[in-house]
């Protein structure tokens, strides 16, 4: 067999001086296993809150304090006046500085989830997988965000890997793919497989996603589910919709009321989830969550979602909506997480963001 020669080579493994050859055996850990730190990015953007950005920084200080408790915080503001903003908050609502850091890094938006660098794990070694973010194939205002995986990378000095298949960038949002850590990912149909409205990849098939999540997130097994739940701008995220809560267990939104537009889809995924299996080819255990009633902001339905909860090291952060279901979600969550606080977050002024909790954090595994 003929060896390609080094400058063949050097192509292969660097595009534009950006390596993208991981190395084999890093993987995506699950949410549940232990965290260095949570990054967030301070609210900034009117746009994303009409109407609301006062009160948002107060809900940001509730969640850092239920997640700084457990492990280090990492915050982006764009200003000093910002930081000074941030801190009056923290300060006000009891949050002990010893786990906050502030990294001054410009946004456009404070979606981490999905603009922040995807953290992959190899025993002790962490490396970040630079997906490309086009904001959800939606808005036009991206190109801070999209730098973040890079500054990030630097300043920790973390070794970072561009995902690239088939000679092309790979679009992929935190919020689209849901994991087990040992092998199996989650994912819908609706968001990476469209053609037509909100296209990520185009022309990729399934089989092109089952190379690039095997490539760079270390997983041998994907799931698909149908649509995502209405109201989501990004076009089916599957964590406002499904997620991992261990190795084989999933907690999945349910819709009882005929009437409601997510009855049918959701009754689908839920069938979907039944003849589902893992890596090692046993079944999933499938457990529901129920959805709160509808919210809706000048006569457009919101993405209110239970399933959009985050695993902290010390706490389960679920986003409640003065529904009388919250209670219910919370006491399905807490059977499930006994090994950490399930705390409701109110988030009726969070989902006029058209997200929540979930799709606002990213963690950085241990």
């Amino acid at each position: 067999m003929k060896l390609p020669n080094k400058e063949s080579l050097k192509k292969t493994l660097f595009i534009k001086g950006i390596q993208t050859e991981l190395p084999s055996g890093f993987r995506l850990s699950a949410e549940w296993e232990k965290h260095e730190a949570t990054w967030l990015g301070w609210p900034h953007n009117i746009e994303d809150w009409p109407g609301k950005i006062t009160t948002i920084p107060w809900v940001y200080g509730e969640i850092v304090r239920k997640i700084s408790a457990g492990e280090k915080v990492r915050i982006l503001v764009e200003t000093k006046e910002q930081q000074k903003l941030a801190n009056k908050v923290l300060k006000a609502v009891g949050i002990d500085e010893v786990n906050i850091e502030f990294y001054k890094f410009k946004s456009d938006r404070g979606w981490m989830r999905d603009s922040a660098p995807v953290f992959v794990k190899k025993e002790n070694k962490i490396a970040i997988v630079n997906f490309r973010f086009n904001a959800w194939a939606k808005y036009p205002n991206f190109k801070k965000d999209e730098k973040l995986p890079n500054l990030i990378s630097k300043k920790l000095e973390i070794d970072r890997y561009a995902a690239f298949y088939k000679k092309k960038p790979v679009v992929l949002e935190g919020g689209s793919i849901d994991c087990n850590g040992n092998g199996t990912l989650i994912t819908t149909e609706e968001c990476l497989m469209d053609q037509t409205t909100q296209v990520r990849n185009r022309g990729f098939t399934k089989s092109d996603y089952a190379g690039v999540f095997n490539k760079y997130l270390g997983v041998s097994n994907v799931i698909w589910l149908g649509k995502g739940i209405a109201g989501d701008d990004t076009h089916g995220h599957v964590d406002d919709l499904c997620r991992f809560v261990n190795k084989n267990t999933v907690v999945i939104v349910d819709e009882k009321n005929p009437k409601d537009e997510n009855y049918s889809s959701l009754k689908e995924n839920i069938e979907r989830l039944q003849d589902a299996k893992i890596e090692d080819g046993s079944k999933i255990n499938v457990v529901k969550l129920p959805m709160p009633a509808p919210l809706y902001f000048k006569g457009e339905r919101l993405p209110a979602s239970y399933a959009n909860f985050y695993i902290a090291n010390t706490a389960v952060l679920v986003p409640t909506f003065n529904d009388p279901k919250d209670r219910i979600a919370l006491g399905v969550l807490a059977e499930l997480f006994t090994d950490r606080e399930v705390v409701g977050i109110h988030a009726v002024d969070l989902v006029w963001g058209l997200g929540t909790i979930h799709c606002l954090t990213r963690e950085q595994p241990a």
